[in-house]
């Protein structure tokens, strides 16, 4: 199993490497492809969609909606302005079919198809957002560090530290200390890397501390991103979303983490530097 999942998440960080530095419409349509396949495993697992059925009316919205918004944002430039319009589209789309097919959909079902449109499909759209900034070939790495990283350094450190347990009845082997590990160690590395990359590029902010705020920030929120998966999947009774990476589940149990990460650097990111 180790073997197994060590080779795939080589795999997958080679994939990612590889798309990130290309960018553009390659990137996109790798984000597009990993948000529709998270909203069907969500959907799949809170009951959206029935058992062995892969699409119905609300979640087929939910899909044309998705491809829709990553075409927009493609063809717009990025302009964020996208994001709350078609947001609120979608849901004025997804409640007109909850009124009209009354009852044959319940609350539960278009509040959890609107969490997936938007849970997966915006928010991990914020990677591209990034990327796609003037200085985003630089930063998006940060969202990796503050994802993946914040990982192997948040279980590394809880292993030989930790103490105190952080969620005891959700997750019980996470420790406070992993957690502070998880987040300062990344920024850490992170400051190292913004005072290489100041050493050959010069812009208008202190890389390196800057670097290093943006990925404690990621890693933080990163950290609730991963509960928040594992306690949607304790709700449904699931131990993965799917089977579809070796070793590791399916797309929401990898991306878990990036998905909360991604927004947040980038915000913090245009707060703070393009203030």
């Amino acid at each position: 199993m180790f073997r197994t999942r060590l080779i795939s998440g080589i795999i997958i960080a080679i994939s990612i490497a590889v798309f990130t530095y290309i960018g553009g419409i390659w990137l996109l349509a790798l984000l597009l492809l990993a948000s529709l396949r998270g909203m069907f495993e969500l959907y799949r697992a809170t009951g959206v969609l029935e058992e062995g059925k892969r699409i119905n009316l609300i979640t087929g919205i939910a899909y044309v909606f998705c491809a829709l918004y990553y075409a927009v944002l493609y063809a717009e430039g990025g302009n964020v302005f996208w994001v709350v319009f078609t947001t609120v589209l979608f849901l004025l789309i997804l409640l007109a079919a909850y009124v009209f097919t009354f009852p044959k959909y319940d609350a539960k079902q278009i509040a959890f198809t609107f969490l997936g449109f938007f849970y997966v499909g915006v928010m991990i759209s914020f990677y591209y957002l990034t990327r796609s900034e003037s200085d985003g070939i630089f930063i998006v790495w940060l969202i990796l560090a503050g994802s993946w990283l914040c990982d192997v350094c948040a279980y590394a450190t809880g292993m030989t530290l930790g103490r105190h347990k952080l969620a005891p009845v959700l997750s019980p082997k996470k420790s406070v200390e992993g957690s502070v590990g998880g987040i300062v160690i990344p920024a850490v590395i992170a400051f190292v890397y913004g005072y290489v990359i100041s050493r050959f590029y010069s812009p208008s902010y202190p890389v390196a501390p800057m670097f290093a705020i943006l990925t404690a920030v990621g890693a933080a929120a990163s950290q609730i991103g991963d509960l928040s998966a594992s306690a949607i999947k304790r709700n449904v009774g699931i131990k993965d979303y799917g089977e579809l990476i070796p070793g590791h589940g399916g797309v929401l149990d990898r991306f878990d983490s990036l998905i909360f990460t991604a927004p947040m650097i980038y915000f913090v990111a245009v707060m703070l530097i393009k203030r």
